[in-house]
């Protein structure tokens, strides 16, 4: 196949999915010797439009795993993505519990809009929940796996007359339910409307209103939240202060249940 472009394509609040994307995206585009871009949605200003793919492309194209599947509230701006024949390198990270079916719907939604999936890859990042769970990572092992799944995805491109469908692991669709955390009565924990609260060490710098993913963070009250809390961590751990934090015990139990139920070091996993 005739690449002429690497695409790095990512939605990224704390930065390891990028991290990641980045990495296979280099990687790519240096063993077939193309230019890259970078196309960063992370924020609402990001999306309210695309890239214009072509199939001289290939996306690396990433997003983390919430409650084992796609962010939900990017399926309806992922589902106005037009891949126009451009292959795909669809990349999930996950808080070192399990990815469940988020790589598995990634691939579909990207090969239900025009991409040819050619390669994957679930990798670890540091929970959003957390500084133990999944701590520091991807660190440098995951970064050369990541480097390895951009080369082996290139060797496949540079090889391949046609690309057929890509296996990955995952419960096809329907897909599975959301994860829904329980207390230990079995009884359903909802964090859903749960926010980070403001301490008092905060300084109004504006630096979480920023990083928001959401857009709800008032930039001239940082106590104020006008929109949902997906619950990303961008504000917690970008906050120079230290001041945004969970007190809602809900939370916190399900914090601490991850934190003491998946305490190993999670897998990655690659696909070609």
């Amino acid at each position: 196949m005739d690449i002429t472009r690497v695409c790095a394509v990512f939605w990224s609040p704390t930065g390891s999915t990028e991290r990641v994307v980045k990495a296979v995206s280099s990687a790519l585009a240096e063993k077939l010797d193309v230019s890259q871009m970078f196309f960063d949605f992370t924020l609402p200003a990001a999306r309210t439009s695309w890239p214009a793919f072509a199939p001289g492309d290939a996306a690396v194209f990433g997003v983390p795993t919430y409650a084992g599947r796609v962010p939900n509230i990017l399926l309806k701006y992922l589902d106005t993505v037009s891949g126009n024949g451009a292959a795909a390198v669809p990349v999930v990270t996950y808080g070192n519990r399990n990815f469940d079916d988020s790589l598995i719907e990634l691939r579909d939604i990207l090969a239900g809009h025009g991409f040819r999936p050619a390669a994957a890859g679930a990798f670890v990042g540091e929970h959003s929940f957390s500084t133990t769970l999944g701590a520091g990572r991807p660190d440098g092992a995951d970064l050369a796996l990541a480097r390895r799944l951009g080369e082996m995805a290139a060797d496949k491109l540079a090889s391949a007359a046609d690309l057929p469908p890509l296996a990955v692991d995952g419960t096809p669709r329907p897909y599975r339910p959301y994860y829904q955390p329980r207390d230990r009565k079995g009884a359903p924990v909802n964090i859903l409307k749960v926010k980070p609260v403001t301490l008092d060490s905060c300084n109004h710098c504006g630096i979480c209103a920023r990083v928001c993913p959401m857009g709800s963070i008032d930039p001239g009250d940082p106590t104020r939240y006008t929109g949902i809390c997906v619950k990303c961590g961008a504000c917690v751990k970008k906050c120079p202060m230290g001041a945004k934090t969970y007190d809602d015990p809900g939370y916190l139990y399900h914090k601490t249940e991850l934190e003491e139920g998946y305490p190993g070091r999670g897998n990655v996993r690659l696909y070609w």
